[in-house]
């Protein structure tokens, strides 16, 4: 059987590309078709085959490569796939309008629909240039047409929560089984060591609502260590107050040596999923989570962590005080064994078994 993995672009090695890496070790030889590549952002793929698509030749695409989404549904269709009895495509951005062969089985993984052009189009828009407001409306219209016409093409869709499910329902009018992402749990060790601070990880763009966590963390003049970088950084430090630590963006020994020594992480943002929660409960930390999105299916109210109900730093203080309060109610092993189920060979199980089905299902319609 050959094997075709169709991702949207490979320039970052974030969580998409582990969940990406983890179904290429169940298919080695397979092909990886992409938009855009720089293989020294993603050296776990130094081994893969690896092709792209005519995006690949506009000028410096491995970093305009989002200028360029216009252009993508027709590269996509370009592919010849003909050669392939399995399409996986990894979807958020275009990836899932490939023309596979008619007789092959196509499986989309939903890391989310297209953000930019669904439920985050109307934040997309605010933080753009006027030159993008001004055009963007007319591409998004086409583009929510075409990706919603191409979900026809998809056999099997796979959400990587429910919560994303719920979308792939409401845009695609398409069921769709869950598979959580994996989690490297190996490169990471239940840790017993508390050096008073807080940690909070991610990306600092606006939708994150690390802001909410800085003022929150100046005003209880409490530690926060915040990593990350992004076009935020510097008005959040200007913010910050003598409490809050801004590392910027670090390498995986201090992001892993931070959560080893943490109180706890604090986590802002609604997220399709989120992988920073695991990461922190794999080294038994509690998580104090916005109760949104993905994170309402990773942490545990009272077990793992608590929520707070709001991204405003009066809701964040109260459930700061709230974790002090009955800090002692949290196991840091129990937190662990939670976040096992998240393993990556969890998740090559039940990918492969979804596989599976998917195949006979088309078989059985064929």
């Amino acid at each position: 059987m050959r094997v075709a993995l169709i991702h949207y672009w490979l320039v970052n090695d974030r969580g998409g590309e582990k969940v990406l890496k983890a179904i290429h070790d169940l298919y080695p030889d397979a092909v990886i078709f992409t938009h855009a590549l720089d293989r020294k952002k993603v050296p776990a793929f130094a081994d893969a085959r690896i092709e792209t698509t005519s995006i690949q030749r506009l000028p410096f695409a491995s970093k305009l490569y989002q200028t360029y989404l216009p252009f993508m549904p027709a590269a996509l269709e370009a592919l010849d796939l003909s050669g392939f009895d399995l399409v996986i495509s990894s979807e958020s951005g275009p990836a899932k309008g490939v023309l596979p062969h008619p007789r092959a089985t196509h499986v989309s993984y939903v890391h989310s629909p297209m953000r930019y052009i669904w439920n985050m189009y109307p934040a997309y828009m605010r933080r753009s240039n006027p030159v993008v407001r001004a055009l963007f409306p007319q591409i998004s219209n086409y583009l929510r047409m075409w990706d919603v016409t191409t979900a026809a093409r998809v056999d099997h869709f796979v959400a990587n929560s429910r919560n994303v499910a719920d979308r792939v329902r409401r845009y695609y009018a398409r069921e769709s089984d869950v598979i959580h992402p994996p989690v490297d749990l190996d490169a990471f060790a239940r840790s017993q060591t508390d050096d008073g601070f807080y940690l909070s990880v991610g990306e600092l763009v606006d939708y994150k609502r690390v802001d909410i966590l800085v003022e929150a963390f100046a005003r209880m003049k409490k530690r926060l260590v915040v990593i990350g970088g992004g076009k935020d950084l510097a008005r959040l430090r200007r913010r910050g107050g003598r409490t809050v630590t801004f590392l910027g963006r670090v390498d995986f020994e201090t992001l892993r040596a931070h959560y080893a020594a943490c109180k706890a992480l604090v986590f802002s943002p609604e997220e399709d999923f989120g992988i920073v929660p695991l990461e922190a409960m794999a080294c038994g930390k509690p998580v104090i989570a916005y109760g949104a999105g993905g994170a309402l299916e990773t942490v545990v109210e009272g077990r793992t962590g608590l929520f707070f109900p709001a991204q405003t730093p009066e809701a964040v203080i109260a459930a700061v005080e709230a974790f002090e309060a009955h800090a002692s109610r949290f196991d840091g092993g129990a937190i662990r064994a939670h976040a096992e189920r998240f393993a990556t060979p969890v998740f090559k199980q039940n990918f492969q078994a979804m596989i599976q089905r998917a195949l006979e299902a088309r078989s059985a319609r064929v």
